[in-house]
């Protein structure tokens, strides 16, 4: 039942980055295949999602479920997924080399890289000792590694997404202050991403330690709320908690992945992203839009979860799946 909600009044439509078919697979222990991987993203197009993450275009031995990224992109662009609305297909490219290949392979398909609805995304983190472990440098270094890459993109006509890691605390370096997390905002935002995600990592965010972050990005700093996203993850079951809080404070868009896919090969411990469906049902909960179809992320939890032979860990996909297969109703 959808009720009233202070945050309904003045919300808006709140926009979900569906990160499931590329953050959420990428450390997958076996290989997914391809078609799998394609079927994912054209059955989370149908659902209403308006921006999905598709591949990465970064090394095969660094990240060896993302090789077949150019594969997917041809299939996108050659064949779109029937979808109610327009759809944003986003490759991580975290250098020239990987900004280049996600250009050469746009050409190919005879659609350029500024008329197809897709554009890139670049990360940081702000920690260092996760900065030299993940991208092996320091944060100022990246910053300055990725200004010709996020230059020529613009130049394209693509445009940058920004994702900063360890918002809250590292395994490597201990908690992470708020000031290194806007000075890293920031930087992104000055290089020309139109948008920056904050990612709890490791997932140990709390309401309290969210709260306080989120709010001196916003009230000290002044960047504007519609510049960042939330990115959450939910190790320790906090991640729907801490929406609520960003919710609060003005953000209104927020990456999630399907069953709750993903995790953080340097981090350990780290579990999956917040689940879409617990996101999507959260929200409706509060009043606040989304166009997304809860009934179809359910169907959809439950068809990859079995496909990957893993749990499915949605809260929300799991019970009303349950609910579905006792008495044979939709949901």
């Amino acid at each position: 039942m959808t009720v009233d909600h202070p945050l309904s009044k003045h919300s808006g439509v709140v926009k979900i980055v569906e990160v499931g078919a590329r953050d959420g697979l990428q450390n997958e222990k076996g290989v997914v295949p391809t078609n799998t991987k394609i079927e994912l993203i054209e059955r989370l197009s149908s659902a209403g999602l308006i921006h999905i993450e598709a591949g990465s275009f970064v090394s095969p031995s660094w990240v060896p479920q993302m090789a077949d990224t150019p594969e997917i992109m041809k299939h996108l662009r050659s064949n779109p997924p029937a979808a109610p609305t327009g759809v944003t297909y986003s490759y991580l490219t975290p250098n020239m080399k990987g900004l280049t290949n996600f250009i050469h392979y746009s050409s190919n398909t005879g659609v350029s890289a500024s008329e197809h609805a897709s554009e890139i995304a670049i990360f940081g983190s702000a920690s260092e000792g996760f900065s030299q472990r993940n991208i092996n440098c320091s944060i100022a270094e990246s910053l300055e590694r990725y200004r010709p890459v996020v230059q020529k993109a613009l130049e394209n006509g693509i445009r940058v997404r920004g994702y900063v890691s360890m918002i809250i605390e590292c395994p490597y370096d201990g908690p992470t202050s708020p000031v290194k997390v806007a000075e890293v905002v920031e930087g992104l935002l000055d290089l020309g991403c139109y948008e920056v995600s904050l990612g709890d990592t490791n997932g140990v965010g709390t309401p309290g330690t969210i709260g306080t972050l989120v709010n001196y990005l916003i009230k000290d700093r002044g960047i504007p709320a519609e510049k960042l996203a939330a990115h959450f993850h939910d190790t320790y079951g906090q991640a729907i908690v801490n929406c609520l809080v960003a919710l609060e404070a003005g953000i209104r868009t927020f990456d999630s992945s399907v069953a709750g896919l993903g995790g953080c090969p340097y981090s350990k411990g780290a579990t999956g992203n917040v689940a879409t469906e617990d996101l999507v049902y959260f929200l409706k909960g509060t009043g606040v839009k989304t166009n997304v179809d809860l009934d179809k992320i359910v169907e959809i939890g439950d068809w990859i979860s079995k496909k990957l032979g893993r749990k499915n860990e949605s809260k929300v996909g799991t019970a009303l799946m349950a609910h579905r297969r006792s008495d044979g109703s939709r949901l």
